[in-house]
């Protein structure tokens, strides 16, 4: 009621269209009224020289007005930052907070503005400066993920596009052309999705205007492959025949066998090192991960193959090295397949025997919390998918009870 009554006063007299305002709010905006004669001009006080431009026709534009070389002698410039509506009044005012802090640096936001005008950016020019400046922020893994989806699906089909041309039809057509790979195509996207935030953000793009916005992403089916008692012993005596023969390294083999006593995620073994094994403690200290610094617990099994392994291994750095022992071992995926040929599965990932030794712990009567600290789960709800697996003890439990109540004798 006060802004309207103070802009109203302003009307009537004719005087000033120049108002301060506490804060520039959605509600704010929407309620200022245009005037007949002229523009009306609101400031926010929270930042100096972010304001608000009323036309009589209604239109509602965020402004940013400042001085060049931060000072009062200084060339005055006004920067539009775009029109409500197509932004909101916080985007409005993140850009302002960027504009001021140019400023601040002796910079012109205005000119830098103009300049970039008769710029078109690329996708690749969003790729280029991602990977400069947010990638090496990413763990490796994820380094490697996104830049093999930009190399091998993006760049081909879209890097030499302008990023104001490529709309929501060129990426569903993208997505939908990689459907045989959901979880690939799913991530892709929102990689692509990622690198349109951003050239909103930097201004190469109007907000609100990422194509990957109304993409439907697959339905992705989790797999949750448990290896039975019986097939446990066939793995178990397919790594001990194929490493006897020689079909196998030995490393390849204790890699498979520590994987499945701990639970551990396959790179956390594979790039292990002596240096992080806490003998007395029994546990692998990890200092980094991907769920960040992570304990795997070692049992008295998985401690027996680390000292095998120690033996064969004394001189590398690396608990399970390649054939250089300089180097970790890095692909086992030709092993594994010779251990499920020998063993007569089919279908079986190494990452399943991450999942076998959580029902395995399960089905020993380890509740959902134990079982996601032993796989180093940060999070709760991901470890609710061995939900269905927690009710095996308790229905042992209640077997029991209602054997005992049955078997009592009646009076």
């Amino acid at each position: 009621m006060w802004l309207l009554s103070c802009v109203c006063t302003f009307k009537q007299n004719h005087i000033l269209w120049d108002v301060n305002m506490p804060k520039l709010t959605k509600t704010v905006v929407e309620a200022l009224p245009a005037a007949k004669s002229g523009p009306v001009f609101v400031w926010d006080d929270r930042i100096s020289g972010f304001g608000l431009k009323v036309l009589p026709s209604g239109s509602r534009k965020y402004i940013f007005k400042y001085r060049t070389n931060g000072g009062r002698s200084g060339k005055q410039r006004w920067l539009s930052l775009g029109a409500h509506g197509a932004i909101t009044a916080d985007q409005a005012r993140g850009l302002a907070q960027q504009a001021s802090a140019a400023v601040a640096r002796g910079e012109d936001p205005q000119a830098a503005k103009s300049s970039a005008s008769n710029i078109v950016p690329t996708l690749l020019d969003a790729w280029t400066r991602f990977q400069t400046d947010y990638l090496p922020l990413k763990k490796a893994t994820t380094q490697n993920d996104y830049t093999a989806a930009w190399t091998s699906i993006i760049e081909p089909k879209l890097g030499k596009c302008a990023i104001i041309d490529i709309d929501t039809q060129a990426v569903e057509r993208l997505h939908k052309s990689m459907r045989h790979r959901p979880y690939r195509a799913n991530r892709m996207l929102s990689l692509l999705s990622r690198l349109f935030n951003l050239a909103e953000r930097w201004g190469w793009n109007t907000f609100g205007a990422n194509p990957c916005r109304n993409v439907d992403k697959f339905a992705e089916k989790a797999r949750q492959r448990f290896l039975s008692k019986s097939e446990i012993a066939k793995v178990r005596m397919a790594l001990d025949d194929l490493e006897g023969e020689s079909s196998i390294t030995h490393s390849a083999a204790n890699t498979l066998r520590i994987l499945l006593f701990t639970g551990a995620r396959l790179r956390e073994v594979t790039t292990a090192r002596w240096a992080w094994v806490d003998w007395e403690h029994k546990v692998l200290a990890l200092p980094d991960s991907k769920t960040g610094p992570k304990q795997v617990y070692l049992s008295e099994p998985a401690l027996s193959v680390l000292h095998r392994q120690k033996a064969l291994c004394l001189n590398s750095e690396y608990i399970f090295p390649s054939r250089s022992i300089n180097k970790p071992i890095i692909n086992l995926r030709k092993p594994w397949l010779r251990v499920c040929g020998q063993a007569g599965l089919e279908g079986v990932r190494i990452h399943d025997l991450r999942h076998t030794a959580a029902s395995v712990a399960i089905g020993a009567g380890a509740s959902l919390a134990i079982v996601g600290k032993l796989l180093g789960h940060t999070q709760a709800q991901t470890t609710l998918r061995y939900a269905h697996l927690d009710a095996d003890p308790a229905l042992k439990a209640a077997n029991l009870v209602g054997e005992a109540i049955v078997g009592t004798n009646q009076d």
